[in-house]
């Protein structure tokens, strides 16, 4: 039996009688290891996300277990829709999104939302909604340095709304999020298409400093980044789908966009960090090739925007 004539149970390997919290399970197993970001085949990856959206709707589920049933059943992918043409991760290519007869789409290429805005279905947020690239505001909680706190945040917002988001149309910017791996929070998420990027800020003088993978050194100071690692992979427990990455920006009070400087003392070169630590320059540039390099960049994933807006939880 090929993988194309393979069932949904099979796909994910679970049992037909497996309940709805197995196949979550399942899938988040079988989607870290099809997904093209982390070297799977973009054809499983495909096979893998139809298997789940399938069994973990009641309805969909009754009606395909009944034609599984019968053997009329057929899961094979269907050459007229998109197909990811995505590099290995970590490649500096540009990933596409290629239609059959069309040329290839890129990360600067008008949006296509997925799932498509047919009108045969209650959509999960209204289309207005879909289409605006920047969404809420920076939060104000807590009582000391808070003023502070939303000025260097409202900054992030100018920087990430200016230079990264005209680049790429159908990433979309959400401000002001609770984390899910505990009450602290979120200042910035950056979603496109398969691949969302956390974003915190700090404000720090200018001068050079040494990123040893815990602390920022200056001076005899050492400055402890914020804790975003364990909301990067609480994130990525949540969302198996996407590539998740953390990135906190270094500020200087000056407004340079290359200030302070960041050296990554004694960090392998090329060295993969679930949270880089960068200026208001190197994140720019860092975010926009992260985002631009993913499979289908120009699409606006509608369910995980979505979850994103409700807070997630």
């Amino acid at each position: 039996m090929t993988e194309s004539s393979s069932s949904h149970y099979q796909i994910l390997r679970v049992a037909v009688t497996a309940t709805e919290k197995e196949i979550k399970v399942a899938y988040r197993r079988a989607a870290r290891m099809a997904h093209p970001d982390h070297g799977g085949d973009a054809a499983a990856f495909r096979r893998v996300t139809a298997a789940y959206e399938t069994l973990i709707d009641p309805q969909r589920r009754k009606a395909y277990d009944r034609s599984y049933g019968a053997g009329t059943v057929s899961n094979a992918s269907s050459d007229d829709g998109a197909h990811f043409d995505a590099p290995p991760a970590g490649s500096r290519a540009s990933a596409t999104v290629r239609r059959p007869g069309n040329g290839r789409n890129t990360a600067g290429d008008p949006p296509v939302y997925v799932p498509p805005y047919d009108g045969n279905d209650v959509p999960l947020i209204p289309l207005t909604q879909a289409r605006q690239q920047v969404h809420g505001i920076p939060r104000k909680r807590g009582i000391f340095g808070a003023e502070a706190r939303i000025q260097r945040e409202m900054r992030t917002v100018q920087l990430l709304t200016r230079q990264v988001l005209p680049a790429i149309p159908a990433a979309r910017l959400i401000n002001g999020l609770q984390s899910p791996a505990d009450n602290s929070h979120i200042d910035h998420a950056v979603l496109s298409g398969y691949r969302l990027a956390l974003v915190n800020s700090m404000l720090l003088p200018k001068g050079a400093y040494a990123w040893d993978g815990r602390t920022l050194n200056h001076g005899g100071r050492a400055v402890a980044p914020p804790q975003l690692a364990r909301v990067v992979w609480a994130m990525q427990e949540i969302f198996p789908e996407l590539n998740v990455t953390g990135w906190t920006v270094v500020l200087s009070s000056g407004g340079n966009l290359h200030e302070p400087v960041i050296d990554h003392h004694r960090r392998p070169a090329g060295a993969l960090e679930t949270v880089q630590i960068v200026n208001a320059a190197g994140m720019v540039r860092g975010l926009k090739e992260f985002l631009a390099s993913g499979p289908a960049p120009n699409t606006v994933n509608v369910p995980v925007l979505a979850r994103l807006l409700r807070g997630m939880h």
